[in-house]
């Protein structure tokens, strides 16, 4: 056998271990439109926030209880909006590749991906009830970054670097807690558009 088909031979062999043990459904596109969704739902906040009646009535040190129920309802569509797209895109990506979505790789991933989720979630619950809206934007994008790393070993290479800068915004976000929106823009819409945009790149088309 001649060295370069065993090289093919060999590539392809682990190309077919990676893909065993990592879930690749996972579509670029559906980056850059929760990216879109984030920069959409943080104009709203903003618009609440600094702008109109609700500006001059409500601040966000004090973040009463109106304007607090409104930007979570923002915020849950957004997740939703970002869920759904998610998962539309990686069932078309799957089906598309002749694969299954739903398989022992996607189990897993979903565990250690929900772990650290459900963990942030409850945390920011406790932060809202005592009214520590400042620190919202800052736990938010530590649990997210935290829960990426621990599922990135069932991902590609790429949602590694996306994690740490996750991380990294959150702690910076602590120092400044009045920029929380700011942050909040940065890593779930501005980072996620440019990851999608690699990623798409690199393994979708």
């Amino acid at each position: 056998m001649e060295p370069k088909s065993t090289a093919r031979d060999l590539e392809h062999i682990r190309l077919l271990m990676d893909r065993s043990v990592k879930f690749v459904s996972l579509s670029g596109l559906s980056g850059v439109l929760a990216g879109i969704y984030a920069l959409l739902g943080a104009a709203y906040a903003y618009s609440q926030l600094y702008t109109g009646a609700a500006a001059r009535s409500v601040t966000y040190i004090d973040g009463r209880i109106p304007v607090v129920a409104d930007l979570l309802v923002a915020a849950a569509l957004v997740l939703i909006a970002s869920l759904a797209t998610g998962w539309w895109f990686s069932f078309q990506k799957a089906k598309h590749a002749g694969v299954s979505l739903w398989t022992s790789t996607t189990r897993r991933l979903l565990v250690n991906l929900l772990v650290p989720l459900a963990a942030g979630g409850f945390f920011t619950l406790i932060l809202l009830s005592q009214q520590q809206y400042q620190l919202v934007a800052s736990a938010v994008l530590l649990f997210y970054g935290l829960a990426l790393m621990n599922a990135s070993g069932h991902l590609f290479e790429e949602i590694r670097y996306l994690a740490m800068l996750e991380i990294i915004l959150g702690l910076v976000a602590a120092f400044f807690p009045a920029n929380g929106l700011v942050f909040w823009s940065l890593g779930f819409g501005v980072l996620h558009i440019v990851y999608g945009l690699v990623m798409y790149k690199k393994y979708d088309r």
